[in-house]
């Protein structure tokens, strides 16, 4: 028996309370309880309660009549067509969607509301005469009404009544009735009601779908994706789409959901103002949010998407326009330069794994093949070709990087739309990278041998670099002697001098692994197992795999670790180099090889060292100065004893590194605001522009 009216209010049958909301109506009940001695205890408990989201007033559980869509029918359909289904992240077609789809209910259209769409079905008003009619089309309508409406909305649809044609009395009328459709089932019709399908567009709806291609958030596994699902199914026989992202929910800063009554994320306005449009973008887009995780925004998380990629990409195309002079850079690939043809191999291969991973519709990992190529580019690739740019003539460099830029251009414009079509259009005055052509990976020249020894170059300038941080050598002082221990070793031979420059050693030398080096060159090996990690797996037996390890009971075959006959998985270990001698630091290789780096320091290497960070100082003071890179200057060192005969022996290499035509040496006789040099020396620098 119903007892509750549509505002929530009993119904005259409840005497006791009619008329009353049944909130309203608690004390009320209580009492009378306790007056008829049935209350057993009265408590107050907190707990969630279901609010509406929008106006936030308490919800009440009712029992309403419904029309539903018989989904059990065609539920193992169902299934079978999200076989055909890519979806991304993968787990999510027999996950979170294929189990909501093999547990599908019949599904509840109607809803008691004025606004929304109204259910075309009309019913006798006399169950005596029971009929029911379901309309298709405005056609329909007038045959029966004699009326074509205009307005299919209430009111103005629910004033087409009729006499029931099963009543031969006509007394009884047919009316429609009052409920509207659910709005997913609105939603749900969107891929054929959009071209007013099947009234119309039967060619194009035809050729159009399934859809290629939709995205939307995890929770519509239950909403879109579902409502699109099931009709497409029931209707036509095949998916409503082809391929989906399913993107986790986007976080605020508090780590609740998004919300814009909260108020609990970052201005968007003042994040395109400071960060661009295009950190923001890419922030998404490279996160794990498109496989399906929850991502929280932050205005840190914002700005390292700035310094990820989209500096490193602008100061490379500043650093082109800077030096470009003249020459009018041409696309190009076919320089003969080490350099150019290793970028150039790294760039047909950054066009392969980007290609492949957005194809795939996984943005973050061709975020990240675009991020660490852009390191590649400005951390090696500009860095070690850098004097070549600096007349302006080696026209092998302009051309291989504009190539280059002009390529990244258009593999990062999908992610960073903005900023991509300035460099574009300013490398090629072109009207827009979004109007171009896709790059071909076979536009480029490839060199897998030269592409992996020189990767390995960079591995080990990498080490040496990390070596020298760890023993507070600075870069600019020079150390003797560099020893490179790897499998392979003769692909980095023709490199050394690249590394050589490139730590500021006097010499490198190779060695080849193998498993007695390491014992000839005084090298020992640590295992540390992480015990928080190992613990969960191997339970009790963590405690005899750290004796074991501080035992030296262990070993390393094929890649495997196995202490105390138990083998270790990833991240369960960490393994540590240790050198018998006290000037010499290790530092292990990604392939499996390590460096050592002689750390003595000679007063003629302490010189040299000097000298260098004479040069930088000079350097600095030409760009406070405003001075252009190719104008000579005149210089004046104020210096102390030491500083003056580190700079006298090393006067010709800071002339020529400085562009300084001569170099004055005068007695620094007061240290305040001096630059600090070498170790406890100090220079002031003043220069000027020659001629």
């Amino acid at each position: 028996m119903i007892s509750v009216d549509d505002a929530g209010r009993f119904l005259e049958q409840v005497t006791d309370v009619a008329g009353l909301q049944v909130f309203d109506a608690n004390k009320t009940l209580t009492g009378l309880l306790r007056s008829s001695g049935r209350l057993f205890a009265e408590r107050s408990y907190d707990h969630s309660y279901p609010h509406c989201w929008r106006c936030r007033t308490p919800l009440i559980y009712k029992a309403v009549s419904s029309w539903f869509v018989r989904v059990t029918e065609i539920r193992d359909r169902m299934l079978e067509l999200n076989e055909e289904i890519t979806w991304v992240p993968a787990n999510v077609k027999d996950g979170q969607f294929g189990k909501w789809l093999s547990n599908a209910r019949d599904w509840s259209i109607s809803r008691n509301r004025y606004w929304g769409s109204p259910i075309p079905v009309w019913k006798s008003d006399n169950p005596d005469f029971p009929r029911i009619d379901v309309y298709g089309s405005l056609e329909e309508l007038e045959r029966d009404f004699g009326v074509k409406p205009e307005d299919l909305h209430r009111p103005a649809i629910d004033d087409l009544v009729r006499p029931n044609p099963d009543d031969p009395s006509g007394v009884s009328m047919m009316r429609r009735i009052p409920d509207v459709l659910d709005v997913w089932f609105d939603s749900g019709s969107m891929p054929f009601a959009q071209v007013h399908y099947p009234f119309e567009n039967h060619e194009w709806f035809d050729s159009h779908n399934p859809s290629d291609f939709i995205v939307e958030y995890i929770g519509q596994t239950r909403g879109w994706f579902y409502t699109m699902h099931i009709l497409a199914t029931a209707l036509f026989d095949r998916p409503a789409f082809k391929q989906v992202i399913s993107h986790g929910i986007v976080l605020g800063s508090d780590g609740q959901k998004m919300s814009k009554s909260l108020r609990n994320y970052p201005d968007v306005s003042e994040v395109f103002e400071r960060d661009g449009a295009d950190a923001m973008r890419w922030f998404l887009m490279s996160s794990s949010v498109i496989r399906g995780g929850n991502l929280v925004v932050t205005e840190e998380g914002i700005r390292e998407a700035v310094r990820q990629f989209m500096l490193p990409y602008w100061s490379t195309y500043y650093f082109l326009s800077l030096y470009v002079g003249d020459h009018t850079p041409v696309w190009r690939t076919d320089s003969t330069h080490v350099l150019d043809r290793y970028i150039l191999a790294k760039t047909k291969n950054l066009i392969q794994v980007t290609t492949q991973e957005f194809e795939a519709l996984d943005s973050p990992m061709a975020a990240a093949a675009l991020r660490d190529f852009a390191d590649v580019l400005t951390n090696w690739y500009v860095r070690r070709s850098r004097e070549r740019f600096w007349d302006g003539t080696d026209k092998d460099a302009l051309d291989t990087l504009y190539t280059v830029l002009e390529t990244i251009s258009r593999l990062a414009a999908p992610l960073a739309p903005l900023v991509t079509e300035e460099v574009w259009r300013g490398l090629t005055g072109g009207e827009s990278v979004h109007l171009t052509d896709w790059p071909e990976e076979s536009e480029f020249p490839g060199d897998d041998d030269l592409v992996s020894a020189m990767d390995t170059v960079r591995d080990v300038a990498s080490a040496g670099l990390a070596l020298r941080k760890a023993h507070g050598l600075r870069v600019r002082l020079p150390l003797n002697t560099l020893t490179i221990v790897t499998e392979g070793v003769a692909g980095v031979e023709g490199f050394l001098d690249i590394l050589a420059d490139e730590l500021n050693v006097k010499e490198v030398t190779t060695r080849e692994l193998d498993d007695q080096v390491a014992t000839e060159l005084g090298i020992g090996k640590k295992l540390l197992p992480q015990s928080r990690v190992l613990g969960p797996r191997v339970g009790s037996q963590v405690q005899s795999i750290i004796q074991a390890a501080k035992a030296g009971d262990w070993s390393l075959e094929g890649g495997v670790v196995t202490v105390a006959g138990i083998a270790l998985e990833e991240g369960e270990f960490v393994l540590e180099f240790t050198s018998e001698g006290e000037d010499t630091a290790v530092q292990f290789l990604g392939s499996g090889g390590f460096v050592l780096l002689d750390t003595t320091v000679t007063p003629e290497l302490a010189a040299e060292g000097l000298a260098r960070d004479v040069i930088r100082a000079i350097q600095q003071e030409r760009k406070n100065a405003g001075l252009e890179v190719s104008d000579r200057i005149q210089t004046v060192l104020e210096v102390d004893g030491v500083a003056g005969d580190a700079i006298r022996t090393h006067q010709d290499l800071i002339a020529s590194e400085t562009l300084s035509l001569g170099i004055e040496l005068t007695e620094l006789a007061d240290t305040e605001g001096a630059l600090a040099v070498g170790e406890n020396s100090k220079i002031r620098v003043k220069v000027s522009q020659s001629g």
